[in-house]
């Protein structure tokens, strides 16, 4: 199978890196210093995207969305990932997990999420339970119509902004073979309902992008909120996990090749002891170790999208891909920062930035431990003793 860009792909990718370069790149400064992204500036951004069609790629056609499949969005990400989170996350690719909406939930949560309208945030992790999802402990208590929520959520992006709130909460214990096993249903939950309080929480890296700490006191929401069926949370979250662990890394690639390109362009313009950087191997070999894990990340992206298009993407395959390329985006940042020197930690260079950006890739999306435990453990399944 060739993973070569089809001249479909490199026509996203290239209107993409333009769309990027000349509408977020410009305010990457402003929002570094803000820590936040002006509303009149998210609006604007927003409008564009939307005319540019790079709004909603990964939404449905006949609900108003681009449509992509998984190989034309993973180009995208790439491209993306070539600015900071607060910019590119404007250019809202929903979490796919909307697409289970049904009835009057199409029209009053995915339409308008797609058309810009409405922004949503996704509440699983919990101050208790981040890697170890079925350690959540919010409780959604059913009382007549409705059911009750109470609870935290920690580390929930873009809660500050968003209109509504897609909730995993524990609705009751089943027994199972492997004996009591929680619940877990999925919520639409307007943010603006009672007994919600949402506080930013303050993190290294990507600056105007909130992670936020949400509350929940006795909020009442509808049953027919219910996303799914309930008790089938982590069901139909299975398919957005594998997708955003993909896509991370595909967005993982844009923000190493452009530390490349920095570094790349130092070494060939700087001079000590009488030639330039770039000709010394403490410094070429860096470069060289760049290209080539930005290369094999790059063919991992695209062989995973390929597997995902056809329903054969494995969890060892989506976690080796998520892996790769978080600790790849790490590596690469680093030591294009080296590459520059007592330069790369100034705030004048955006190298220090993609530096602490990157850091969360390695936690977020699962932590490059759990991915590894997820790949040794299917090794260890396919050569038995």
């Amino acid at each position: 199978m060739s993973l070569s860009l089809s001249e479909e792909q490199r026509m996203v990718a290239e209107g993409v890196r333009a769309f990027v370069e000349a509408e977020l790149q410009p305010h990457e400064a402003l929002v570094e210093k803000l820590d936040n992204v002006p509303d009149e500036l998210f609006r604007e951004i927003q409008k564009k995207a939307i005319a540019a069609g790079y709004y909603a790629i990964n939404m449905p056609l006949e609900h108003g969305g681009g449509g992509l499949g998984q190989s034309l969005r993973c180009v995208a990400e790439i491209e993306f990932g070539r600015t900071s989170r607060a910019l590119h996350v404007i250019c809202n690719r929903p979490a796919p997990i909307l697409k289970a909406c049904v009835g009057d939930q199409i029209e009053t949560y995915l339409k308008p999420v797609i058309t810009g309208e409405r922004w949503e945030c996704f509440a699983l992790t919990e101050p208790g339970a981040g890697s170890d999802a079925r350690q959540i402990a919010t409780r959604a208590v059913k009382n007549g119509d409705d059911y009750v929520v109470n609870g935290e959520k920690m580390f929930i992006t873009m809660a500050m902004r968003a209109d509504f709130i897609i909730l995993f909460a524990v609705t009751g214990v089943d027994e199972t073979p492997k004996g009591p096993q929680k619940r877990i249903t999925a919520f639409l939950v307007d943010k603006d309902t009672p007994g919600i309080t949402v506080s930013p929480i303050d993190v290294v890296g990507n600056r105007g992008m909130k992670s936020c700490m949400i509350s929940f006191q006795d909020v009442r929401v509808p049953a027919r909120n219910i996303l799914g069926e309930e008790g089938g949370g982590f069901a139909i979250a299975k398919n957005w996990i594998f997708s955003g662990r993909v896509m991370l890394a595909a967005n993982c690639i844009g923000v190493a090749e452009r530390a490349m390109g920095i570094a790349a362009r130092y070494a060939n313009t700087r001079v000590a002891f009488g030639h330039k950087i770039g000709h010394f191997q403490g410094t070429s070999f860096k470069l060289a170790d760049m290209a080539m894990e930005i290369h094999a990340s790059r063919l991992m992206v695209l062989d995973a999208a390929a597997k995902m298009e056809a329903g054969v993407i494995t969890q060892r395959e989506a976690s080796q891909v998520n892996l790769y390329g978080s600790e790849m985006a790490g590596r690469v940042t680093d030591n294009a920062l080296q590459i520059l020197g007592g330069l790369g930690v100034t705030k004048e260079m955006p190298l220090e930035r993609f530096w602490r950006d990157v850091r969360v890739e390695r936690i977020w999306e699962g932590t490059s431990e759990i991915h590894r435990d997820i790949i040794a453990r299917d090794v260890l399944r396919e050569f038995p003793a």
